[in-house]
């Protein structure tokens, strides 16, 4: 009987609680949460609709609940008020509650750059097309009548496919063979149509079908494909106008996971937060556990240091850098001193009108900010015929300066960097006559303008599109850089590739009006165009090994990615100056190399779980891993311990005059046999040194592994970094391992 009591009183807790505050919540603002919750031991759920119901018992009344997670978290998104989290959280099985965050997208010839395609257009048959492989993308939605997602030629999904379409018709087929929306409070099974054309870019970026004929207002024109071309895409709608709530994030990924996808591509950013409670670190982490392969954006909020997203190790970390094409606006001012521009929009002038008109800079209007260019600064100014020589950045958009001075009725544009972002410039398409250029130009033209009376310019559009440009790649002063605030044992970001003026499939014309029946593309700029780059050369490896896991798809771009430029110098930065491991990771992607790394850096679950043991609590290591973790019976270790294709270790006060030593474990899947040595890369007279044991590694067969010990010793010095590399060579393959070593702030 006391027994019976005690079971009645648990049943009607959650009533009980929900009683009492119900008379104070009238009136108090709705909040959403994700709420992880943790059954009894040993309790398994017969069916999703059984998990739903354990999920829907937390809350107070039906409507409440926004999605259930089934495989990537171990809880579920719900509204609710202040007071009502508070009774949930004295509730049996209540883990935690985490708010909603809001994230953000980061925003043709690329296949040949990268060495996909070869010089004749065919396709490197070494590198395959992504056959048998599908690739998730959560983004804004799809475009699904694009040709950039025509079925025709494509075979069936696999068998493992269990996803879904949400269009009406036959707008999914071989290509696209899915398409789901996860905005929280859209209508059951609302098409994922793309308002936006983010999610249309980067979808097509990773494995849109190959289009002939593609360009941007007459630019950039030749043959679209995406990187992996068979492999099939799945649409995920997760981001809107407003961005990319969180709860809905997750809910594409829960989805994204049970489907069958083989590669998760996000071009999504948000704030830097520890992982436990980062919901995209938290389901990601499943997802990699479950054996996919996730890409992610590292931000656009660079140059300056410690401004990644998505910084855990389980996630590949996505940088952005030029490539050797520039759609040139050339800036010609009196007296014959020319700058090279970009933009994409080359209007046909009258050559018969003038071709030169009056030069102003809009930064001596007397309102504020107005060198900006942003929404009503240019009125009561002067542009009327005029070419307007306005200041990138204050928040204000590219095209959105254009739009201004075109409104205050200026003939022309020049877009002029600040200092931070040096040299890098980006062809947008904009709505008038337009260049973007330098720093360094910028000054130059400012210095004319207060010169002389009667400045003047023109902006030559002649030569169009030049392929072969140097340097290149190039870091695009946006990426952002590390080191890792969250992880700093962990060098981010992990790689980079295309993301500055990308040409891919768009849902509508860009532009100036006008009547155009080709199929619709557009070039824009952002980690979230070298994101699905990665993502589609991710799906290339694994369709060329299906066995592999996340960790050796990873290290397998890693530790095969180029250190130097095309013309055989090491990569700059926004200022022509080398960038240094923060800014390029690994180094620039080189798909072939990736495609066979001979050794190979694999990483477990309770890798994962030792590595988390050794940053938080119990609590936290098991909201990450969905189950009640015990650290205390779990080997912790430290960051740089984790067997990562890439070292970073910290040097505190404390610790100057040590030495730290880094173990790794490599895989042969090369030749076999095969031996390997090691070259130890560092700068000369450095602070630091590098010494590698043992002097060879050989392996006898393909999956032999073999352990190494890297040790790095440093000396009292007033440096804040150095940055070097071990290679390990054999007959074959080079496999290159970068070396970050830094000091704390005195």
């Amino acid at each position: 009987m006391e027994s019976f009591k005690l079971s009645l009183l648990v049943s009607l807790l959650p009533f009980l609680l929900f009683n009492l505050v119900a008379a104070g919540d009238a009136g108090e603002e709705l909040g959403t949460y994700i709420i992880h919750v943790q059954p009894q031991e040993n309790h398994l759920f017969g069916s999703t609709d059984d998990r739903k119901a354990f999920h829907q018992s937390f809350l107070p009344e039906h409507g409440r609940l926004l999605h259930s997670y089934h495989h990537v978290a171990s809880g579920f998104a719900a509204r609710l008020t202040r007071r009502e989290l508070d009774a949930i959280s004295a509730m049996p099985g209540f883990v935690t509650a985490v708010r909603d965050v809001i994230y953000q997208t980061q925003t043709t010839h690329t296949p040949r750059f990268l060495g996909l395609d070869t010089a004749r257009g065919t396709r490197n048959l070494s590198v395959g097309f992504g056959e048998g492989v599908i690739i998730g993308v959560l983004d804004t939605g799809v475009f699904p009548i694009h040709p950039s997602f025509s079925g025709k030629g494509m075979p069936p999904p696999p068998a493992k496919w269990k996803g879904r379409c949400d269009f009406k018709g036959s707008a999914c087929n071989n290509k696209l063979i899915g398409a789901q929306t996860f905005i929280s409070g859209s209508r059951a099974r609302s098409p994922p149509t793309d308002e936006e054309g983010h999610g249309t870019h980067t979808s097509s970026t990773a494995a849109g079908a190959h289009v002939p004929g593609a360009q941007v207002l007459g630019q950039a024109s030749g043959d679209a494909s995406g990187m992996a071309p068979r492999a099939h895409l799945a649409m995920y709608k997760v981001c809107n106008d407003e961005g990319c709530a969180s709860v809905d994030i997750l809910a594409g990924i829960d989805a994204a996971v049970s489907d069958g996808c083989d590669v998760i591509s996000m071009s999504l950013g948000g704030p830097s937060m520890p992982f436990y409670q980062d919901s995209l670190a938290v389901g990601t982490f499943a997802a990699a556990e479950k054996g996919v392969f996730v890409s992610m954006a590292a931000g656009n909020s660079g140059p300056l240091h410690s401004t990644l997203s998505n910084e855990a190790p389980w996630m590949l970390t996505v940088a952005a850098s030029t490539m050797d094409r520039l759609i040139l606006a050339k800036v010609i001012i009196g007296g014959g001193l020319s700058f090279d521009g970009e933009s994409a929009y080359h209007p046909a002038f009258n050559l018969s009108g003038p071709l030169f008109f009056p030069l102003v800079y809009a930064g001596a209007s007397a309102r504020p900010f107005a060198q900006f260019c942003g929404n009503g600064t240019l009125d009561g100014f002067d542009v009327k015929g005029k070419i307007v020589l306005c200041d990138r950045g204050n928040n204000v958009g590219r095209v959105d300066k254009g739009a201004e001075v075109l409104r205050a009725g200026g003939a022309g544009m020049i877009l002029a960097n600040q200092f931070i972002d040096g040299y890098s410039t980006l062809a947008d398409a904009h709505v008038l006559p337009a260049s973007h250029v330098s720093f360094v130009a910028g000054l130059e033209i400012k210095a004319y303008i207060k010169s002389t009376s009667n400045p003047e310019a023109m902006i030559s559009f002649f030569q169009g599109t030049v392929l072969g440009t140097s340097p290149a790649p190039a870091i695009t002063s946006f990426s952002s850089r590390g080191p890792s605030i969250q992880s700093p044992g962990i060098l981010k970001p992990d790689i980079t590739g295309p993301g500055v003026s990308v040409l891919a499939a768009w849902p509508f014309q860009v532009g100036p009006p006008r009547f155009d029946l080709r199929p619709t593309f557009n070039i824009i700029s952002g980690t979230s165009m070298s994101t699905p780059h990665l993502s589609g050369i991710a799906a290339l490896i694994k369709s060329n090994h299906p066995d592999w896991s996340p960790a050796q798809i990873k290290s397998a771009i890693m530790t095969t990615a180029d250190v130097t430029d095309r013309s055989g110098t090491p990569i700059l930065n926004e200022q022509h100056t080398p960038a240094d491991l923060f800014a390029i990771g690994a180094g620039h992607v080189n798909a072939e190399k990736a495609v066979d790394p001979g050794l190979v850096f694999d990483i477990s679950t309770d890798d994962y779980i030792g590595y988390l043991c050794g940053k938080y609590t119990d609590h936290e290591v098991s909201v990450i891993a969905r189950r009640q973790v015990h650290c205390s019976a779990v080997t912790a270790i430290s960051e740089y311990e984790l067997n990562y294709p890439s070292v970073s270790v910290l040097f505190t006060q404390e610790t100057q005059m040590s030495t730290k030593w880094v173990y790794r474990t490599a895989k042969n899947v090369g030749e076999e046999p095969a031996v390997y040595y090691p070259h130890v890369d560092m700068p000369a007279n450095s602070c630091v040194s590098v010494s590698v044991f043992p002097s060879s590694l050989s392996f006898a067969h393909t999956n032999h592994e073999q352990r190494f010990q890297i040790f790095v010793s440093a000396k009292n010095s007033s440096s804040t970094a150095v940055q070097g590399a071990v290679r390990w060579v054999s007959e074959r393959h080079t496999v290159r391992i970068p070396i970050s070593a830094t000091f704390a702030a005195q």
